[in-house]
């Protein structure tokens, strides 16, 4: 058995038809029309469970992509992550559907107020018996700031202090509303809860005046397990303080170092121990039983994706509206002009596997970056992410469930067999089998236990 330490698996994925391989839910023996359908969803889970993926990670948006030619249309038009429902409604019955599986849910700051989502993500790690995560994002769609009330987005910087506010509210809801015995249950003298044991938080923040106390119970991790996404420097330094898990979106092994090395060192400025922060990658890929066989079949699913489709998303990824462009003009005459010369386009020139491409040919090569080959080169390649300082990686489908199949049923095995995936699940809660040793709660470094600490005096 190898010496490696397993890493972590999520599978990636969205409640609707589309995640980002663009048009796949025409493709042949592709299940994903039937997203609205809970029972597709439920065989999902229990494929993922029965290959030991730790979570279901549920990315989330909360307005249609209209960077390219600052218009919906063509992202409403193909189904780009458009229609879509709220993941947070579906995870109850997945966790029904299964015993061990754990559930991410996407949710943004501005989204709902703190006091109402501290309930829900208490009741989803109620009904899923403890294996409830949150991905905390501060949303990047201008469309959502509209939508939610705000008149748009947000600055950055403002962003992050309205999260830094927030993600305060719920810590002390979470950890130090109630104490551990505020629940008395006692039939006898029917009296169920000790109502000095319960806590106002009474906070008052820039953003945030919240009182309390806080409406549930507290579930088998208080605080679910703390993912982000975001690898700015105002991000980086939020989760070295805040996050369990960061999942970045380094396009390889070599530019995700730095990234890793900074948010552990940022971790062990804000007093924690910087393994207790885990780093997160993607993983697109295309099997094949040789070589050349999914080579082919990649090629194959590289054609069948709409180059207009993937010009639309990756308008919105790469901030750069490419509808300026002819999708059928050679990047080498982009490549002459100034507009080519400078920023995203430069890079992507840059990048190109063929100078013959055109830029609608080279945006869609770009959008369909993964490791295609055998499972034992998918394993060295994931091999590699780990030397690179990875602790796991988020598994992007091309189509679903059939991704996911070849996973479980090809890669996983070989996986295994290297020490590089769990072959069974530990006991206990999310957090217990991510972080063995760590118990139910949050550690004592972390800032969240500060409030528990304060009020509680433990």
């Amino acid at each position: 058995m190898s010496e490696r330490k397993r890493m972590i698996f999520n599978a990636f994925n969205i409640f609707s038809a589309s995640h980002h391989d663009q048009g796949m839910w025409a493709w042949p023996g592709s299940r994903q029309l039937e997203y609205n359908d809970v029972e597709y969803w439920a065989d999902i889970a229990k494929l993922l469970e029965r290959g030991h993926f730790d979570t279901l990670f549920f990315a989330d948006v909360l307005a249609p992509y209209e960077t390219f030619s600052n218009s919906r249309e063509l992202a409403v038009k193909s189904g780009m992550q458009f229609p879509i429902n709220d993941p947070g409604v579906l995870i109850p019955a997945l966790a029904y559907a299964t015993q061990d599986l754990g559930f991410v849910l996407t949710q943004n700051i501005l989204q709902e107020p703190p006091y109402a989502f501290a309930r829900k993500m208490s009741t989803l790690d109620h009904l899923s018996r403890g294996r409830i995560a949150w991905n905390i994002v501060t949303t990047f769609l201008p469309g959502a700031g509209r939508n939610l009330g705000f008149g748009g987005l947000p600055e950055h910087e403002d962003r992050y202090a309205r999260a830094e506010d927030y993600i305060e509210v719920v810590y002390k809801l979470w950890e130090a509303s109630w104490e551990d015995d505020a629940a008395v249950r006692n039939t006898a003298t029917q009296q169920f809860n000790d109502p000095a044991k319960i806590h106002e938080i009474n906070h008052v923040g820039p953003f945030y005046d919240v009182v309390g106390p806080h409406l549930c119970e507290p579930s088998p991790q208080r605080t679910p397990v703390l993912v982000q996404a975001g690898v700015s420097p105002r991000g980086r330094a939020y989760a070295g303080r805040n996050a369990e898990a960061l999942f970045i979106n380094s396009l390889n092994p070599e530019s995700a170092a730095p990234i890793v090395a900074d948010v552990r060192r940022a971790a062990a400025n804000a007093n924690r121990n910087p393994d207790n922060v885990k780093l997160l990658a993607i993983l697109g890929f295309v099997v094949g039983s040789t070589e050349e066989e999914a080579k082919r079949l990649n090629e194959e699913i590289t054609e069948f994706q709409s180059i207009e489709a993937n010009l639309a998303k990756q308008s919105v990824f790469l901030g750069h509206d490419f509808s300026q462009y002819d999708p059928k003009e050679p990047i080498s005459e982009i490549a002459k002009r100034p507009e080519g010369q400078t920023g995203i386009v430069k890079d992507l020139i840059g990048m190109s596997p063929s100078g013959d491409y055109t830029i609608g040919q080279l945006v869609r090569w770009y959008g369909n970056l993964r490791v295609v080959g055998t499972p034992e080169q998918i394993a060295d390649s994931i091999q590699d992410w780990q030397d690179a300082g990875v602790d796991g990686l988020n598994v992007q489908y091309v189509t679903s469930p059939g991704t996911f199949e070849d996973f479980v049923d090809h890669v996983a095995p070989v996986l295994k067999q290297r020490g590089l995936m769990q072959d069974k699940y530990a006991p206990g809660t999310l957090r217990e089998k991510l972080f063995p040793g760590n118990g139910p709660f949050l550690p004592d470094e972390h800032p969240a236990r500060a409030h528990r600490r304060a009020a509680f005096g433990k």
